[in-house]
């Protein structure tokens, strides 16, 4: 199975998943360049996934449909362009012969889900959307601070070696915040030197890992000493439980510059 990050509008990325013959995409925001591509590449599209709601993420569903009759997936509770088939966490589906799970994430959005495959080529894959980006999470639109931590946390859960595929190129720019926050964070100092020489010759940050995410992110850190003192420095009304400092972190990287 090859996994390609096709970029898409100034910095997201619709995932696509294929064994040289038939494809899965997530999030596709437009149609026309990824309808050019898939007929290079001699690929059908045999099933579209979407995270959530936004036209970014939606926004080439209807033109996809009609060219390629692909089957859509998305949460059932969000304004998906119809037809197409709800589903829940804890929902199971199978795509390309993989077991693809549903986890709820909301958040970012209110019916937000992830996708995540056990066992593509050995290897488990989650295409997160908007919920965990590399180094940072999606802002709250329209879900609490709780919500986003406990579907942080589902997340955070996976095994270690599970890649994530987020659909922003963020990585940079999340990094800089978490090194602000996170000043003696050796592993993050040496994932920031390993992105900007990715990005210097025009490759993708991603995907990450959930091992990595656990050691340099600060949105999966909350309960971090080291994040906490940051969070009361930055706001000494802070609570000083996780949830706390994860709602501190998240309104300081809100206007962080």
């Amino acid at each position: 199975m090859i996994l390609h990050p096709f970029p898409a509008f100034s910095d997201n990325y619709i995932w696509v998943l294929h064994d040289s013959q038939r494809a899965l995409m997530v999030d596709p925001g437009e149609s026309d360049g990824v309808l050019h591509w898939l007929r290079q590449q001699g690929l059908a599209l045999d099933t579209i996934l979407i995270t959530h709601h936004h036209g970014d993420h939606t926004g080439g569903v209807n033109a996809l449909r009609a060219a390629t009759g692909a089957r859509v997936v998305g949460p059932a509770t969000e304004a998906i362009p119809t037809p197409f088939e709800g589903v829940r966490g804890g929902d199971s589906l199978t795509v390309l012969g993989h077991r693809v799970e549903v986890i709820d994430v909301p958040g970012h959005t209110a019916g937000h889900v992830a996708y995540y495959l056990p066992a593509v080529d050995g290897q488990p894959v989650l295409f997160s959307g908007d919920t965990l980006f590399s180094g940072g999470c999606g802002r709250l639109f329209e879900g609490s601070p709780a919500q986003m931590l406990q579907s942080l946390a589902r997340l955070s859960a996976l095994p270690a070696e599970t890649r994530v595929c987020c659909a922003h190129e963020y990585t940079l720019s999340n990094l800089r915040f978490a090194q602000a926050v996170d000043p003696q964070n050796a592993a993050l100092a040496a994932h920031v030197d390993h992105c900007r020489q990715l990005r210097e010759r025009n490759q993708p940050t991603l995907p990450s890992s959930i091992g990595l995410e656990r050691q340099i992110n600060p949105f999966l850190r909350s309960a971090e000493p080291a994040l906490r003192a940051a969070a009361l420095a930055h706001d000494p009304a802070t609570p000083p439980d996780a949830l706390g400092v994860f709602t501190t972190l998240r309104a300081w990287k809100n206007v962080f510059a």
